[in-house]
């Protein structure tokens, strides 16, 4: 049963880094090996989306419901796909230097062969996705204010 966990330290507000991660529709343009995603409904706090997700030969479909606590937590709810279960979830703890993000990952999937082919590279493949968010919100929010006084007085 793949588990991963971060803790990181990043230079944007926990109000952006919240908005980027509950952008679900937009996972697509950024998020490696998500090939697809479409958000059922939205109302109030929950969201319904699909995502899908592709690495390899492999393609799978999965629904979750999405409880959004505005700017501080994402809660994913497993509900319809590929998993025995999914257990996912954002904190945003705001920082002076910026956001510490909690980042954690807990799954398993029904199928034996999709969780031995994901077991081996699974902690690459986090790291990989987590990294997505963040390079995206440099796309979206510029480079982070430190980094551009920095850059200034080099």
């Amino acid at each position: 049963m793949p588990k991963y966990s971060e803790r990181k330290l990043v230079p944007y507000r926990p109000d952006q880094m919240f908005e980027l991660v509950a952008d679900v529709g937009k996972y697509p343009q950024f998020l490696p090996w998500c090939v697809g995603a479409r958000v059922r409904s939205h109302i109030g706090n929950d969201l319904v989306a699909d995502l899908t997700i592709g690495f390899g030969p492999f393609r799978e479909s999965f629904t979750s419901r999405v409880t959004l606590e505005a700017p501080e937590r994402i809660h994913v709810h497993y509900e319809n796909g590929p998993f025995k279960y999914l257990r996912n979830e954002w904190r945003f703890i705001a920082d002076p230097r910026g956001t510490m993000i909690d980042f954690y990952v807990d799954f398993e999937f029904r199928s034996f062969i999709l969780q031995k082919a994901i077991g081996a590279v699974f902690a690459e493949a986090v790291r990989r996705m987590v990294a997505a968010f963040l390079t995206r919100a440099r796309t979206i929010y510029g480079a982070p204010q430190l980094a551009q006084r920095q850059e200034v007085k080099v």
